[in-house]
C-alpha cells in the first residue's frame, strides 16, 4: 500500500512540473480565451419607419434621454510672459508665486450620445481636445464629471466615461439602410440654450473631400445643426442614432442648411477600437497620391479618371518594398475598386496591419498586381498614407 500511494504522489509531482513548465512558456495554453464585447444596443436590420399622426414625438422621447451636454473649461493665461513665470529658473530668482488673476477659464459647450449603460459617451474630439475639465449634464438634470478614455482626431470622434450606471443608452441604426430624402432628426445644445430637437432631411450621402477630417464619408442633411450641437445625436424616425452631428458650413457661425454628421458605423468601428486599445490602428502603405484630373488622364492615355496617382513612395515602407514606384495609377486594392485619392485612404485604413493586401495598378499602360504586407498608420500628422 506504502508503494502504490509513493507511486501516486510522484506521479502527481510529475503532472505538476509539467502544469507549471506550460504554463511558464505558453500562458495562454491553458487559459480561456476571453471576448472582449463592448455591450451597446443595436436596430434590427429589417426595421421599418414608423411614424405617428402626433409626429416624432416617439422618436425623440426615445432618444434624447441618451443625448447629454457637455461643458469642458480649460485655463487660458492672458500674460504673455505666462511660459517665462513657469520657467525653474525664473522662479529660482523671483519666487513661485504666480499671480492667479493671470489665468482666466474659458468654457465651452457641446453635446455627446450615450453608448453604453455603464457611462460610456461618444462625442466629438473638438469638443474635448483642449479641455482641462469636463462635465455631463444629463436629461434629468444631474451632472457627473467625465474622464477621457481616448480619442481619434483624424475621425474627429472621442469617448468619455463617466461613474454611472444604467444610464439610458441609445440604440444604433443600421447604416446601410440610410437613404437620401430619408427624415432624420438632431438632438443637441445649439448656443447653449439646452436640449434641442430640429427636423430636416439627409442631403446627401458619401460627402468627403471637404477638409474637416482626415477621414471623410459624411452624411449631410438639412436638418438645423449650430454650435453647441457638436457630438450630438443624427436619430432617424425610429430615435435610433444614425450618424454623430460634427460640423457645418456657415458663413456667420449658424446654420445654413448644410451640417454634416459621422455615420454610425465608422462611430461604432472607432469606439470599438477606442474603448478596447485606447487608440485606433489603421493600415498603412506608405505613398503620397493625388487624383486623376483630366489634364493627368489625357497625358497618362487613360480612357477614365477612376484611381489614384502615386506621386511618391517613403523609403523603406511597405510600398517601397512591394516595388510601388511613382508614376503607378493605383485602382483596385483587394479587389474594391479605388475612385479617388480618399477613397483610397479610406480603403487603406481598414486593412489590418501585417495582413497581406494585393493592389491592383497600371504602370506603363499595362495592367498588373503587386502584394504586400500592411504596415500600422502613425500617429496623426502629415504623413505618407
Amino acid at each position: 500500500m506504502r508503494h502504490l500511494w509513493s507511486i501516486f504522489s510522484q506521479a502527481v509531482t510529475v503532472c505538476l512540473g509539467i502544469l507549471f513548465v506550460l504554463k511558464l512558456f505558453y500562458p495562454t495554453l491553458l487559459t480561456q480565451p476571453v471576448n472582449k464585447t463592448l455591450v451597446i444596443k443595436e436596430t434590427a436590420a429589417t426595421s421599418q419607419a414608423m411614424v405617428a399622426k402626433s409626429g416624432y414625438r416617439n422618436a425623440v422621447s426615445k432618444a434624447m434621454p441618451s443625448v447629454v451636454n457637455i461643458f469642458t473649461t480649460a485655463r487660458m493665461s492672458q500674460d504673455p510672459h505666462r511660459a517665462l513665470k513657469n520657467d525653474p529658473l525664473f522662479r529660482h530668482f523671483f519666487g513661485d508665486e504666480v499671480e492667479e488673476e493671470d489665468e482666466q477659464p474659458e468654457n465651452s459647450l457641446g453635446s455627446g450620445v450615450i453608448v453604453s449603460a455603464d457611462g460610456l459617451i461618444l462625442t466629438n474630439n473638438h469638443v474635448i481636445s483642449s479641455a482641462d475639465q469636463i462635465e455631463v449634464a444629463l436629461s434629468d438634470g444631474s451632472k457627473s464629471s467625465a474622464t477621457v478614455v481616448g480619442t481619434d482626431p483624424e475621425t474627429d470622434l472621442a469617448v468619455l466615461k463617466i461613474d454611472r450606471k444604467q444610464l439610458p443608452a441609445i440604440t444604433f441604426s443600421n447604416s446601410d439602410q440610410m437613404k437620401v430624402g430619408d427624415v432624420v432628426l438632431a438632438i443637441g445644445n445649439p448656443f447653449g440654450v439646452g436640449q434641442t430637437v430640429t427636423q430636416g432631411i439627409i442631403s446627401a450621402l458619401g460627402r468627403n473631400h471637404l477638409g474637416i477630417n482626415t477621414f471623410e464619408n459624411f452624411i449631410q442633411t438639412d436638418a438645423s445643426i449650430n454650435p453647441g450641437n457638436s457630438g450630438g445625436a443624427l436619430i432617424d424616425v425610429n430615435g435610433n442614432l444614425i450618424g454623430i452631428n460634427s460640423a457645418i458650413y456657415s458663413r456667420n457661425g449658424g446654420s445654413m442648411g448644410i451640417g454634416f454628421a459621422i455615420p454610425v458605423s465608422i462611430a461604432k468601428q472607432v469606439m470599438e477600437q477606442i474603448t478596447f486599445n485606447g487608440s485606433v490602428t489603421r493600415g498603412w502603405i506608405g505613398i503620397e497620391a493625388q487624383d486623376i484630373t483630366p489634364e493627368l488622364a489625357e497625358s497618362f492615355n487613360l480612357k477614365n479618371v477612376n484611381g489614384s496617382l502615386i506621386a511618391g513612395v517613403l523609403l523603406d515602407s511597405p510600398a517601397d518594398r512591394a516595388g510601388l514606384r511613382p508614376g503607378d495609377i493605383l485602382i483596385a486594392i483587394d479587389n474594391k475598386p479605388v475612385s479617388d485619392s480618399q477613397a483610397m485612404l479610406n480603403i487603406i485604413a481598414m486593412l489590418k496591419p501585417r495582413d497581406k493586401a494585393t493592389l491592383a495598378i497600371l504602370r506603363a499602360g499595362k495592367k498588373m498586381e503587386i502584394s504586400l504586407i500592411v504596415g500600422k498608420r502613425p500617429l496623426p500628422s502629415k504623413v505618407a498614407q
